[in-house]
C-alpha cells in the first residue's frame, strides 16, 4: 500500500512539472503570430506600464486588491500571455488565473526587461 501511495505521489509530481513547463515561454520568443487571437496582459503597475509596454498589452496591476475581479473582462477560454518586469508577478498571476479556471495562460518569463534586452 505504501508503495502505491509513493507511486501516485511521484506520478503527480511529474504531471505537475510537465504542466508547469507548458505554461511558460521566454518573452524574447514571443511573435506577432503568437498574439493572433490572444490577450497580452501586463501585470505591472500603471506607472511601469506608462513608462513602456508591449504593443497591444492590457494593464491590470497585480498589486490591486481586486486583481482577480478585474480579470473577469477576459474569457476563461482565451489564450492569455502574461508578463511583468522580470517574471515574479507574472508567475504568481498565471498560477492564480489557472486556479480561477483560465485554460490557456502562458507566463512570459524574463519579463519586460528581457524583452527590451532582446530588442537591442
Amino acid at each position: 500500500m505504501q508503495r502505491l501511495l509513493v507511486l501516485f505521489f511521484v506520478g503527480g509530481l511529474l504531471i505537475s512539472c510537465a504542466d508547469s513547463k507548458k505554461s511558460k515561454m521566454p518573452i524574447s520568443e514571443l511573435t506577432s503570430v503568437d498574439l493572433e487571437n490572444a490577450v497580452l496582459l501586463d501585470v505591472r503597475t500603471p506607472e511601469e506600464f506608462a513608462a513602456g509596454h508591449l504593443e497591444g498589452a492590457v494593464n491590470i496591476d497585480w498589486y490591486q486588491p481586486d486583481f482577480a475581479k478585474q480579470l473577469e473582462v477576459m474569457d476563461k477560454e482565451d489564450k492569455v500571455y502574461v508578463y511583468c518586469k522580470i517574471g515574479g508577478r507574472s508567475a504568481e498571476a498565471v498560477e492564480l488565473m489557472e486556479s480561477l479556471g483560465y485554460k490557456q495562460v502562458i507566463d512570459l518569463t524574463g519579463g519586460y526587461d528581457a524583452w527590451l534586452e532582446s530588442k537591442d
